[in-house]
């Protein structure tokens, strides 16, 4: 079955980037968005949607796509939601930061069809501004788009590897990962940096002030360190409750490291520690 509507829960920065991305490459059908009404208004004025919707219900009608673009535990509700009323050959899929808990959702709410009616997935891609109007057609160029695949599903076949074909079509790497193992991983790549970077950002507020030009005389190392600290608590705060085991173990390994600096900034071991970080440089990248 060609894919002739796809519709987007969720027009924010992802959800809008993925219409733009699918609109560049070509995606010949139409593309419906379910958001607020004024997110809806300006992703229309981006031409990232045809037509757009507040019902979750209206929206999914007649596609044979729905890519769920909002916060984790929104995407858990709104597989409940939308799973009753989706046609039966269509597709749902996500783009949620956490995959335990929505391929859970998923399999209680479609039994033993979840692997032909969902697809999860999670584009390692983003921004630290939100909303439709920092939607980039290139958002997705060369970044690493998580499949966990549900028990016995065939990525190869009917609409799932057609999707997967537009995953690949706007840039992406697809790489494929069980969902608990995605959630480990992600917790030390994505989620540990994000919390890190809110730290350090909150203490320099709370040491000099919010008023203080502190990027400007701190250069480069410290807009890159801060930078993705005004990303959305909104977002964070679905992660952080969705993947609280695995973030608290990083958390609690990465404190020890820091405290193991602390300790020693007079001693060798210093030292050991620039060297063994070193090494995360010289890992070799694969393509």
């Amino acid at each position: 079955m060609a894919i002739r509507q796809i519709t987007i829960i969720g027009t924010g920065l992802i959800g809008g980037s993925l219409a733009l991305a699918l609109r560049k490459k070509k995606f010949a059908g139409r593309i419906v968005g379910c958001d607020r009404e004024g997110t809806l208004e300006r992703a229309r004025m981006r031409a990232a949607i045809d037509i757009g919707t507040v019902d979750p219900g209206d929206a999914v009608r007649g596609s044979q796509v729905v890519v769920l673009a909002t916060p984790v535990l929104a995407i858990c509700d709104l597989i409940d939601r939308v799973g009753a009323v989706l046609p039966a050959k269509a597709l749902l899929t996500d783009v949620g930061s956490t995959k335990t808990a929505v391929v859970e959702r998923a399999l209680k709410v479609f039994g033993r069809s979840a692997g032909k009616r969902f697809l999860a997935g999670h584009p390692m891609a983003g921004k630290e501004m939100c909303g439709v109007d920092f939607a980039d057609p290139d958002l997705f160029q060369n970044a690493v788009w998580f499949l966990s695949p549900l028990p016995d599903q065939n990525l190869n076949e009917g609409l799932v590897a057609e999707f997967t074909g537009w995953i690949d079509a706007i840039g992406a790497r697809i790489a494929m990962l069980p969902a608990a193992e995605h959630d480990r991983l992600c917790a030390w790549i994505s989620h540990v940096p994000q919390m890190m970077s809110t730290a350090l950002a909150a203490a320099l507020v709370e040491e000099f002030g919010a008023d203080a030009p502190l990027l400007a005389a701190g250069g480069r190392a410290l807009r890159d360190m801060t930078r993705i600290s005004s990303s959305p608590y909104s977002m964070w705060r679905d992660v952080a409750i969705s993947n609280k085991k695995n973030l608290e173990n990083a958390l609690w390994k990465v404190e020890q490291r820091l405290a193991h600096i602390r300790e020693n900034l007079a001693t060798r071991q210093l030292a050991d520690e620039f060297e063994q970080a070193h090494q995360l440089r010289k890992a070799p990248v694969k393509k």
